[in-house]
């Protein structure tokens, strides 16, 4: 039974008089007629307001990048259109227009969206609900979104379909070697070989090996950033800790932008399925746990900006005034483009990444072997097959948990034992394993292969010094991390592994000194949470604190400005 037949009623409920009465009061503008067959909106739109259709009805059609069109639903009397996209602002996965007998309905704009959800309980979860549900069977159905076309495994295509799907959005991928169509597609096009993959946007635009800020724009995923605006908070980093602070600092009123560079959810969003988060007893899959909360967030009002990266941050301000006195907002760059983000205190929250051992080759490895998340596109192109993963914390013990089902055999190498870094459950889940090898006191020192990928892995035992090669296709990274802080150097104070130091001394703050709070610091206004923090608890749980806790230590800073 497909989604559109299990759950029918919450993804296009149809809405009683009470209830059309209530969502009137929110309307963005009066209510429209548009004639038979007429356009209300188009794939990627950006701004398309969601309607509540009065008379008449509103067919959904859904496209994928060679314009084959499919029906969705018909929107009838009671019934609203549009899925998360309508939150904000970003370009719609769906195209409607007037059924045969025309059509009258309401728009409601994002910011009207998301009023009524706040200001009437009942009707914003049914509205929330059907979002999120109409979002993920666009996604489970397929037949809608970007038409992605390449060789199989090859390294942008794989970092394409990562993003594509950590950002929730559809997407098909077509086999140039093996697919007639998609061949067609490339002559056509006149692609040449090193211009793969192609792109094909639902809009019709074709990109050439696009970067994911190229693939994004295309999207309408990417907003149009506001030149001048001042935001009360600026957030880089959109993982637990950011989102947390995003849903906590909107919902209280503050106007909040969220950056980053690659996806919502950070590395908790990778992960398969975390069991020690409160309130899931049978767990739950970063990316659902991460889905929530980003949707939350934009509920409330917060602007999420991705994929921007961060280059710098101004910690003069814009005054310029010098380090440690009153300033003017922070001024945060982001590489490509063409103005900056204004913020009056900045949540630096982007999180660490897995680090790379230090062997010359690893780069030509870098998805064409080699992985640093196990999502479902790994663990399908892995799938039967014998592989290694090095680390030794619990984000390599939920990979291992996720990848061992559905591989031939894993070698899972460490340097220290696991019953150091890893939680008790996720070992006894290990050893429970049939085809799960673990070394213990062993580290990678070289990798083999050439163009076509990774073919074997070179293993030292720390005693003996007796190095083994592994035949392999397939290695997973999950060792250590490094703090993403490397846009903040000369603005806050680190400790010696360049994690960011917070509550130290005290500072002077125009002619005021104060003690930092202690989330700030050592610049005035900037906080750290999260895994960038140094001395903080590694866990999705911890960091998701930190967000909460730091939005009242920020309105003490604010109320002082």
């Amino acid at each position: 039974m497909s989604l559109y037949e299990e759950r029918f009623d919450q993804m296009f409920p149809v809405l009683d008089a009470v209830s059309i009465a209530t969502a009137k009061r929110f309307a963005s503008g009066e209510a429209v007629t548009f004639a038979p067959g007429a356009q209300v909106y188009d794939v990627g739109e950006r701004n398309a307001p969601s309607w509540l259709v009065l008379d008449g009805d509103l067919e959904v059609i859904r496209r994928d990048g060679l314009h084959r069109e499919a029906s969705v639903v018909s929107h009838t009397p009671g019934q609203f259109s549009g899925e998360v996209s309508q939150l904000s602002g970003h370009g719609t996965i769906a195209a409607g227009r007037a059924g045969p007998k025309g059509l009258t309905a309401l728009p409601f704009d994002a910011a009207h969206i998301r009023a009524l959800m706040v200001g009437s309980a009942e009707l914003g979860e049914i509205m929330m609900r059907a979002f999120i549900l109409r979002r993920v069977a666009l996604i489970a159905e397929g037949g809608s979104g970007s038409l992605l076309i390449g060789h199989p495994n090859a390294p942008d295509l794989l970092r394409l379909q990562g993003f594509l799907a950590r950002n929730g959005y559809p997407y098909s991928v077509l086999d140039v070697e093996a697919d007639e169509e998609a061949r067609a597609a490339v002559q056509r096009f006149g692609v040449a070989e090193d211009e793969l993959p192609l792109m094909i946007c639902p809009n019709g635009t074709i990109l050439k090996r696009p970067t994911d800020a190229e693939a994004g724009a295309c999207l309408g995923i990417t907003p149009e950033l506001e030149p001048g605006k001042i935001y009360d908070v600026a957030v880089v980093g959109a993982g637990p800790a950011g989102l947390a602070a995003a849903v906590y600092g909107a919902s209280e009123g503050l106007s909040m932008i969220v950056l980053d560079q690659r996806a919502f959810g950070g590395q908790a969003g990778a992960s398969a399925r975390i069991e020690n988060y409160l309130g899931f007893p049978t767990g739950i899959s970063g990316m659902a746990l991460a889905g929530r909360a980003f949707n939350q967030a934009q509920k409330f009002g917060a602007e999420i900006a991705i994929p921007l990266l961060v280059s710098k941050l101004d910690c003069g301000g814009v005054a310029h005034c010098p380090k440690g006195s009153a300033h003017g907002p922070f001024r945060i760059d982001i590489e490509d483009a063409e103005h900056p983000v204004l913020a009056r205190t900045v949540i630096v929250a982007s999180g660490a990444r897995y680090r790379r051992p230090d062997i010359h080759n690893l780069a030509d490895f870098d998805n064409n072997g080699v992985s640093y998340w196990a999502s479902p596109i790994e663990a399908k192109l892995c799938e039967g097959e014998e592989v290694a993963l090095i680390g030794g914390g619990n984000s390599a013990g939920q990979a291992v948990v996720y990848l061992a089902p559905k591989v031939k055999h894993l070698h899972l190498i460490a340097r220290r034992k696991l019953d150091d870094t890893m939680s008790r459950y996720l070992i006894d889940r290990i050893h429970a394993l049939p085809n799960v090898t673990v070394h213990i006191g062993k580290e990678i020192v070289a990798l083999g292969g050439d163009v076509t990928g990774l073919s074997s892995a070179t293993f030292r035992d720390h005693k003996s010094g007796v190095e083994k090669v592994l035949p392999l296709r397939h290695l997973f990274l999950f060792i250590g991390a490094e703090p993403n802080a490397e846009w903040l150097k000369g603005c806050v104070d680190t400790d010696a592994k360049g994690f960011i130091c917070t509550g130290l001394n005290a500072f002077s703050v125009g002619d005021v000194t104060r003690t930092p709070h202690p989330l700030e610091t050592t610049m005035p206004g900037v906080f750290a949470i999260g895994d960038v923090r140094a001395n903080s608890t590694k866990r999705v749980g911890a960091a998701i604190g930190e967000g909460a806790a730091v939005v009242s230590q920020i309105h003490q800073v604010l109320a002082g400005l």
